[in-house]
């Protein structure tokens, strides 16, 4: 595996702001900080010599396609049919390490675009000013992002912002108390504990991101073993013992070395 510092310093001298990662995880405390400067990059490398890079959305925003999300949607699909795709002009884009496509605007200065997981099934739009994507030439479980273009990055129209903006009601009333739909990663794993994993085709993918999501939060192994069963067993046509028994473990497995990793850079670099 390659150092990448000096692609991390062409992007910040591009005016990107740069972080330097770890399976697709930050190495850094970065949420409000100002864009790390060159010297500051290049001792990070140092430390950190098989890094990856993200840059953050400070002043672009990201429409993600996945090719299977969590739930089995394909972005692809979701694009093309799209009534407004029209909207989304030519910009600088990528292939992701899974096989998904990343298009890359500017953000407006009349209109503000608000972040939107889950746009269109199997399509999120990244804006937050904490949040990243990892970019080319990363690399993530052997595969590399690729640019799929050399366009510079383009203002997309005021509509397409209107129609990301535009979420569904994000407010519902219970007992006549009004309360917030908006969704969480961590609200979404609740949620999948009593709906279930989704539809037939996403399945498995759907069960992994939900082990992998209690996991990733600290919870103990016995307990997320325990919160998966109820989540495979809320699904209609849940999986079966063998094929739900299979998947944890590979999660498990998955989980411990990444916190083997981490662990093993930070004792490396003390």
């Amino acid at each position: 595996m390659k150092n990448l510092v000096n692609y991390a310093v062409a992007y910040a001298h591009k005016g990107l702001s740069v972080l330097p990662m770890l399976n697709k995880k930050p190495l850094i405390k970065f949420a409000d900080q100002p864009a790390l400067t060159e010297p500051e990059i290049r001792e990070l490398w140092k430390k950190y010599p098989f890094a990856q890079i993200a840059i953050r959305t400070t002043d672009f925003f990201v429409i993600d396609i996945d090719t299977a999300d969590a739930h089995g949607h394909d972005g692809f699909k979701s694009i093309d049919e799209y009534e407004h795709k029209d909207l989304l002009i030519p910009t600088l884009e990528q292939r992701t390490a899974s096989g998904g496509r990343q298009l890359i605007y500017f953000k407006r200065n009349d209109i503000e675009v608000s972040q939107n997981i889950g746009w269109l099934p199997g399509v999120d739009v990244k804006a937050h000013v904490n949040n990243y994507i990892v970019i080319a030439p990363s690399v993530h479980k052997g595969k590399q992002y690729e640019w799929l273009n050399h366009n510079p990055i383009v203002t997309p129209s005021r509509e397409l912002i209107e129609l990301i903006n535009c979420k569904p009601a994000g407010k519902q009333r219970y007992n006549g108390q009004t309360y917030s739909t908006d969704k969480t990663a961590t609200s979404e794993l609740f949620e999948e504990i009593v709906n279930g994993l989704g539809e037939t085709g996403g399945r498995n993918n759907a069960l992994a991101s939900f082990i992998g999501g209690l996991l990733y939060r600290n919870v103990e192994v016995e307990t997320a073993h325990q919160l998966a069963l109820l989540a495979n067993d809320n699904t209609e046509k849940s999986l079966s013992p063998n094929e739900f028994e299979r998947t944890f473990e590979s999660m498990v497995k998955k989980e411990i070395r990444r916190r083997e990793d981490v662990h093993n850079i930070e004792q490396q670099f003390k």
